[in-house]
């Protein structure tokens, strides 16, 4: 069999990059870039949005939806996104819609937040579009009880029925995804209940993923222990003739879990550096691409060292850009440069594209952000790109 060549790709190409901005649209990302740039006007400017929410402040919110929300969300409701569906999809770019809304941690939240990605899924179904759906556990389940089960502790009889409704959340959703072929995320969240999640997971996949991957697991690689894990999943799959789906990410709490090991005098599960994550993240794509015929994989990355890597794994597996087992994604309004590239390219690519109610989902936005110390590497080289592509336009 002759080696499949792979297409000419280049992240720096910023006029595939911006395509689909027009001059204007431009200049306004310019504006928001240099703001998100400078690290105490994002600090500050994060704390009065939040206190401007919350006193209900006349024009806040028509200010924030028309600025950082407007380039970061799809909308505030499902119906909002379509025009953000369709102009990606124009660019041959999937996406996933992200319900940011964190619920109030009762049953009436918890199938609120079920109603809502049964409706994703719905027009997921409907829409070529729309490749996967995606959720949180702790938007279906109490936390409490996810760390109790993880902990090894006795459940009361209130704890375990709440436990099993939270279950049959799961369990709808993903019966949903597998009727309909659409592939469903489950997000990866702290590592004290990751393993009850993983557990659920698991459940899912035996259950839906015989023919092909519907529900996919996510793993965050700046923990040392989680290449481990998906070789552990991927043994059990095959002995249990099913399929891997297998979301790879960095990783979404650093700060926090190094913190939480800190106070109770354990070994942070992080790796002990960047290089390490990265090191993990590039050998757990390795992995997936040569078990390909028992895993599905997205790299959910911003990372252009590893986005190439991955375009290199399959060439050299002579995988075609486009094979229905590996995709890429990013976050809406960031990393244009790789999604528009990569999918020009015509690999499988998709943006995780937030929506929900400007009021909820700005405060987990924020959360993220302060969250995230990568995010003012990102905004740099972000604003460089922006800058690259106005010097091209002559702007």
């Amino acid at each position: 069999m002759s080696q499949l060549q792979a297409p000419p790709i280049s992240f720096e190409d910023t006029a595939v990059a911006f395509a689909s901005r027009s001059n204007s649209e431009l200049r306004k990302m310019y504006a928001l870039f240099a703001a998100m740039n400078n690290p105490t006007l994002v600090k500050t400017g994060g704390g009065m949005m939040k206190m401007a929410l919350k006193w209900h402040l006349p024009g806040t919110k028509f200010l924030i939806k028309k600025s950082i929300f407007e380039h970061f969300c799809g909308g505030e409701t499902i119906q909002e996104c379509l025009p953000v569906i369709d102009e990606l999809g124009r660019y041959d770019i999937g996406t996933i819609l992200d319900y940011s809304v964190e619920g109030e941690g009762n049953d009436q939240s918890f199938d609120a937040t079920t109603t809502e990605i049964l409706a994703t899924l719905d027009l997921a179904h409907r829409s070529k579009h729309i490749p996967f759906s995606v959720f949180k556990v702790t938007g279906v389940g109490e936390v409490a009880i996810l760390e109790k089960i993880q902990a090894g502790q006795k459940l009361s009889m209130a704890e375990q029925a709440s436990y099993d409704r939270t279950a049959l959340r799961v369990n709808a959703i993903c019966a949903r995804a597998h009727q309909y072929g659409v592939r469903v995320f489950i997000d990866a969240e702290e590592s004290w209940f990751q393993d009850t999640i993983d557990q659920l997971a698991y459940q899912m996949m035996r259950r839906y993923n015989h023919e092909s991957a519907i529900v996919w697991n996510t793993y965050q690689l700046y923990r040392h222990d989680r290449l481990d894990a998906l070789e552990e999943a991927t043994a059990e799959a095959k002995a249990g003739h099913y399929q891997i789906g297998a979301k790879l990410v960095r990783g979404a709490y650093m700060e926090k879990e190094t913190r939480v090991a800190t106070a109770q005098s354990r070994p942070t599960p992080i790796n002990p550096s960047k290089q390490a994550t990265d090191a993990l993240y590039d050998e757990a794509l390795a992995f997936c691409i040569s078990h390909i015929d028992h895993i599905s994989v997205c790299a959910g990355t911003h990372n252009e060292a590893s986005s190439l890597l991955l375009t290199q794994l399959m060439q050299q597996h002579n995988l075609r850009p486009n094979d229905p087992r590996v995709w890429f994604a990013q976050l809406y309004g960031m990393s244009d440069n790789l999604s528009y590239n990569l999918a020009n390219a015509g690999f499988n690519t998709a943006k995780y594209v937030p929506y929900g109610p400007v009021e909820a989902v700005m405060p987990y936005l924020l959360r993220r952000a302060d969250e995230n110390t990568a995010i003012a590497g990102q905004t740099s080289r972000e604003f460089r790109l922006i800058q690259k592509e106005m010097q091209r336009r002559k702007l």
